[in-house]
């Protein structure tokens, strides 16, 4: 049985270039793919980079403040950091300031003007049923749906966002048309409010019933220009949700259209789940599929059946957010299954941010922002300068003593540093736009920490090794015994290292989870340099006559490390035997 052992461990020994040339290709991957993304360093922080802090406060509707607190500020807090994190906004810091406000760190270097918008999109989301649409600012054209297409079953809605205004004979005519269609709508009143508060008269729903109401609104959509940023501000500014109101959204051509909306019929927190998905077997493309509560479900149906009765626009309803219409889909039929699909001419990015409005729309309370800063990073950068100094002289006591004490096995310990640092700066480029993963200060002094925990584990093997060499055992036979109980003792170390990151990146929030992450990585990275790397270039170099011979350089020479030859048995001499002569 002693055999088969020896011969398959010869094997394993005579091929370490194995390991090597793996780990080399790692690298030259990584390397490779770090290149072709375009991103060659690893995205900062904004403590290290720079950014926008946001200061939003909290208010609540006259005569219920006791809205804001603190379970509504978490839950605020909470539905914001999704609304960013769903934009692929990495190392954003959203947190509560006192018992109304909350702050919020935006990095430089990410889409932080659509998380800006988003995070700061603080009105609560509507469902409002259309009434009347045209493209802003045109005069000619007539009043065209921005959103057409068919709904099927009851639980699919399908809605194709393009506006296509087709032209007239004569502005004139054409605006006289379009303002008595307008007239007609409003006094029609399509849609009248199936909710609670809109049901017990025309008057205090707000629904343009009456001509001083269809007026009014008649007067403010006439005057809309929606290509007007301060006119879209204030479109609608002041209006309830049992109010009908006008609007404006920008249609998939970028054009703007102007809406009047009857009373909100479904808010955002009837929405229970949207997200954006792929459709291939109904070759829709990218759609966004909602789910709603029991009581949204409800009223989906409700509005969703009265509005298919009708033509469009009329048959549409507006999804709005802070006034501001992000999709106007059309419906066929009543959709009374609680769910919807959106389908149209979606992009995968322009669908998950209609699935993150839809699902992070509806705040608790009403934000205002209070103050809205650009911070610099020469703090940061300053304090990085520094951490980056202080381990500029670690790393380098720590080569000092690898040369003074292991002599020529410092040369592996360098050289192992160098592939840990190259695999760590490489994944560290390249997490930035694949999980959002942003270096800042926390980060880099767990970094400078994991330089202790690799050089720890080269040490254990030398040691082990040198413990052979000093029990008379030649070099090569030396690497390999020693290697199974180092093998253990460096696991053991790493595990712990690798348990307490991990304990700490669960318990803890915000910048901390940023030195955690770290340093579990680089303890992973330690463990994979050791086996590939580290163990069989000390194999390798240990067939070499400078290291196998145990040159006085080469940190492994018996005579420095006190070996003592293996015990020999011997005969004793025998005593000499006296003659009476002598």
């Amino acid at each position: 049985m002693a055999a088969p052992k020896k011969g398959r461990n010869a094997s394993a020994q005579s091929k370490p270039w194995r390991s090597l040339a793996l780990i080399l290709i790692a690298i030259a991957a990584l390397t490779g793919g770090m290149f072709a993304s375009g991103h060659t360093t690893p995205r900062l922080g904004i403590d290290l980079a720079g950014g926008t802090s946001i200061t939003l406060r909290a208010e609540a509707e006259p005569g219920q403040e006791s809205a804001i607190n603190q379970t509504n500020m978490n839950t605020a807090v909470q539905i914001m950091e999704r609304r960013v994190n769903g934009l692929g906004v990495s190392e954003a810091e959203v947190q509560t300031q006192g018992d109304r406000n909350i702050i919020v760190n935006i990095p430089k270097g990410t889409n932080s003007k659509e998380a800006r918008d988003q995070v700061g999109t603080t009105a609560k989301l509507y469902f409002r049923p259309v009434i009347a649409t045209e493209v802003s600012g045109a005069a000619a054209a007539t009043p065209s749906p921005s959103a057409s297409g068919s709904a099927s079953g009851d639980s699919t809605e399908k809605a194709t966002d393009k506006a296509t205004p087709s032209g007239s004979t004569s502005p004139s005519a054409t605006s006289t048309t379009q303002g008595r269609a307008v007239t007609d709508a409003l006094k029609a009143d399509p849609t009248p409010s199936t909710s609670a508060s809109s049901s017990a008269s025309p008057s205090a729903s707000g629904s343009p019933t009456g001509d001083a109401g269809s007026g009014k609104l008649e007067a403010q959509y006439a005057a809309l220009d929606c290509t007007n940023k301060e006119a879209r501000a204030k479109a609608g500014d002041g209006a309830k949700a049992e109010e009908s109101t006008v609007a404006c959204g920008q249609n998939s051509s970028g054009q703007w259209q102007k809406y009047i909306l009857g009373p909100a019929e479904v808010d955002g927190t009837d929405v229970d789940k949207a997200e954006a998905v792929f459709q291939t077997q109904t070759g829709a493309g990218w759609v966004v599929t909602m789910k709603f509560t029991d009581a949204g479900s409800k009223k989906f149906g409700a509005i969703t059946g009265k509005l298919a009765q009708n033509t469009q626009p009329q048959n549409q309803f507006a999804i709005v957010l802070d006034n501001d219409v992000v999709s106007d889909p059309s419906v066929r039929e009543a959709l009374t299954g609680g769910s919807a699909e959106i389908s149209g001419n979606f992009t995968q990015e322009s669908a998950q941010s209609l699935a993150n409005m839809l699902s992070y729309g509806a705040l608790p309370l009403s934000f205002s922002e209070d103050s809205v800063n650009t911070v610099t990073a020469a703090l940061g950068e300053e304090q990085l300068k520094a951490g980056l100094i202080a381990g500029a002289i670690g790393l380098g006591l720590v080569v000092i003593y690898l040369l003074v004490y292991y002599r020529g096995l410092s040369i592996i310990a360098i050289l192992s540093l160098l592939v840990s640092a190259a695999l760590t700066y490489t994944i560290m480029s390249l997490l930035g736009p694949t999980i959002g993963f942003a270096l800042n200060l926390p980060a880099v002094c767990g970094a400078i920490v994991a330089i202790g925990i690799t050089a720890d584990s080269f040490i254990v093997y030398f040691e082990r090794v040198r413990d052979e060499v000093r029990e008379g055992r030649s070099l090569r036979p030396a690497i390999e015994r020693a290697w199974p109980r180092a093998r253990r003792t460096i696991l053991v170390s790493d595990f712990v290292s690798f348990l307490a990151a991990a304990v700490l990146f669960v318990v803890t929030v915000g910048k901390v989870q940023g030195f955690a992450f770290t340093l579990g990585l680089t303890t992973l990275l330690d463990v994979v340099v050791v086996f590939l790397f580290t163990k069989p270039l000390l194999t390798i170099l240990g067939r070499t006559k400078f290291f196998g011979n145990g040159h006085p350089w080469s940190g492994l020479d018996p005579k420095r490390l006190g070996a003592r030859p293996p015990l020999r048995r011997t005969r004793r001499p025998s005593a000499p035997i006296e003659t009476k002569e002598a």
